[in-house]
């Protein structure tokens, strides 16, 4: 082999060396799933679905009036979806409350909701929750409704949760039976790496 052929070959080399993790980078970048080092426990909603204050409105008057704790807050999100909140819902709903808590002093970043699905009426919908007194109680919008039946493919299962960030951005979800501290320690990251909220 000549010296010709032997810089031809290294200049083919070089070429593949800076073009590879490149191609490679970018291959992940199209399919994260792909990725199998992951460290989250829940599923990440990628893109994220992006949501508005104008999808909430709230379901009693505590809720109504405290509408406005939403803006600037990483949001625990139960959904409701049938008119009647089973062992699984109450269950899921009792979760959340144990996560919130468990942020320690992280806490004041974070507020919880329950999203209702159904029309259901007022008096059956506070035995749900009637010693929850910090949870907001939330009518969707037909938006909102529609976005996450999107997310979720069709029906929304009893007992699971989502996460909000501050800016509206649907982030995270969590099949029913999630289990709270799991789903603590990915919030605590979003939470550490977070710039706002």
């Amino acid at each position: 082999m000549n010296q010709q052929q032997k810089n031809r070959r290294l200049i083919i080399i070089i070429f593949a060396m800076t073009i590879v993790p490149f191609m490679i980078a970018w291959l992940l970048k199209e399919n994260p799933m792909y990725v199998t080092g992951r460290t989250n426990n829940g599923e990440l909603i990628l893109p994220p679905i992006v949501t508005t204050h104008e999808d909430y409105q709230g379901f009693d008057d505590f809720s109504d009036k405290n509408l406005n704790e939403l803006k600037g807050h990483w949001l625990i999100v139960n959904v409701i979806p049938q008119d009647n909140c089973n062992a699984i819902c109450q269950e899921a709903l009792h979760k959340s409350k144990q996560l919130q808590l468990m942020l320690s002093k992280e806490l004041t970043r974070a507020r919880r909701i329950a999203i209702v699905l159904q029309p259901v009426g007022s008096e059956l919908a506070n035995t749900w929750w009637e010693d929850d007194t910090r949870l907001l109680k939330i009518k969707p919008s037909l938006n909102l409704i529609d976005k996450l039946h999107k997310i979720r493919h069709g029906d929304i299962p009893d007992g699971m949760i989502f996460f909000i960030d501050p800016l509206g951005n649907i982030m995270m979800q969590y099949e029913p039976g999630f289990d709270p501290y799991k789903a603590k320690n990915d919030l605590m990251h979003l939470l550490k790496i977070s710039q706002i909220g």
